[in-house]
């Protein structure tokens, strides 16, 4: 059993539901990748205790949306207790809306552009104990690489890598949990 969400409803229920359900709808990448990037220096608790608010905040994660966000939109962000109110971040999340949307129009959707960097089906590990769960792979490094390039923000390896978790690009619950197997069949 994977023991990270013990103790908390709202963990335990999204480790139970979505955590590592290989994701094929761009609406919910962009969900991700926002509230990915908002991770970064942070617990994941601290993010999904917030997320009603980030959904509120940015437009139900409507990228086309938030890629049409102001510095009005942005100076209204800072003041909004539902979020993580970090300039930075907000700033990014509506540029990396911009380039997210650039490509869709390259690949055609967004999902087909992100699950290349696993050759377009899950990667299936099979760790026993939560300290052998790495915190990057050389599939995130390279999808970190990709983005930056391309002029994303806050998508370093890390952060790609625990985007890739949550995505079900890759399967890191435990053996011994239920989830595991139930994902390991899982061709996308």
């Amino acid at each position: 059993m994977c023991d990270w969400p013990t103790g908390d409803k709202l963990m335990e229920k999204y480790h139970d539901e979505e955590w590592g359900v290989p994701v094929l709808n761009d609406k919910v990448h962009f969900e991700y990748m926002i509230l990915d990037s908002f991770q970064a220096g942070l617990s994941w608790k601290t993010i999904l205790h917030r997320r009603k608010g980030f959904k509120k905040a940015f437009a139900s994660f409507n990228y086309k949306k938030v890629a049409a966000f102001t510095k009005k939109d942005i100076a209204r962000l800072m003041k909004d207790d539902g979020i993580i109110k970090n300039r930075l971040k907000i700033e990014a999340s509506v540029s990396n809306a911009k380039l997210f949307m650039d490509l869709q129009k390259e690949f055609g959707s967004f999902n087909r552009y992100i699950w290349q960097f696993v050759g377009y089906k899950p990667i299936q590990n099979k760790h026993k104990h939560s300290y052998e769960v790495p915190a990057t792979s050389p599939e995130s490094d390279a999808m970190a690489k990709d983005l930056k390039k391309r002029g994303f923000k806050f998508c370093g390896s890390t952060i790609c890598y625990a985007y890739m978790q949550a995505a079900g690009m890759v399967n890191d619950h435990l053996v011994s949990c239920p989830k595991y197997s139930e994902l390991s069949k899982s061709k996308k």
